[in-house]
């Protein structure tokens, strides 16, 4: 079977990172609604717009493999590595992940989302 074409990667990928993404910013949410901050609101707020941005390009991303007859089913994971199935038409392609690799990349899109403010 013929391996999946490189310019549909990025957008399988997109939905291992972004649930990844917004997962730390729900949780860091919780840490500035829980802890003793001085002005929550300003770090509340910007939590929030972060994380609605993600969706929003979370639902495009979710909207385009819906067009494309694509998707991401999350296989085996242990210690190291994380496995993902990406299927478009009739093709599979098994990739497994460093689950470091997981990390830093999700590191990566948080801090390009932060740094995206208009301000």
């Amino acid at each position: 079977m013929a391996a999946l074409k490189m310019e549909v990667i990025p957008y399988l990928e997109s939905m291992i990172y972004l649930p990844m993404v917004l997962t730390i910013l729900e949780r860091d949410r919780l840490v500035f609604e829980q802890k003793n901050f001085k002005f929550k609101k300003p770090y509340l707020g910007l939590v929030d717009d972060v994380s609605k941005r993600v969706h929003r390009e979370l639902g495009n991303t979710a909207a385009y493999l819906r067009a494309n007859n694509m998707s991401v089913v999350k296989g085996k994971t242990d210690d190291i590595f994380t496995e993902y199935v990406f299927m478009h038409d009739q093709q599979q392609d098994c990739r497994r992940y460093l689950n470091v690799r997981l990390r830093n990349r999700t590191e990566e899109l948080l801090t390009q989302y932060l740094q995206k403010l208009d301000i």
